[in-house]
């Protein structure tokens, strides 16, 4: 299992408008490419959110292929939306693991 990792730290500004924008349109239209088997959203604790807070979601792929399936085919449409939504309001990062055990 392949699990796709994205750390999003956000500005107070947009924090409920972009999550509430995750779970309603930006997430499903991830999960309609028939590729993500699941997905979690976490808040991230004991972290500095004077500035705002800071968000982790992980999309787990069933194979190493649905992943570069993914983000060849569909995610720089995917990451463009969330730029002219949200701009220079949020910082991301992104990792890739593979579960282990």
């Amino acid at each position: 299992m392949i699990v796709y990792n994205i750390t999003t730290k956000l500005t107070w500004a947009i924090a409920e408008d972009w999550l509430a924008w995750q779970k309603k349109e930006h997430i499903p239209e991830m999960l309609n490419t028939g590729l993500i088997t699941e997905y979690k959203i976490f808040r991230l604790l004991e972290q500095d959110e004077e500035e705002g807070p800071t968000f982790t979601m992980q999309f787990f792929f069933a194979s190493w292929e649905n992943y570069d399936t993914y983000i060849r085919v569909f995610a720089a449409a995917l990451k463009a939306q969330a730029l002219s939504l949200w701009n220079d309001q949020f910082i991301a990062f992104k990792t890739v693991m593979q579960l282990v055990n």
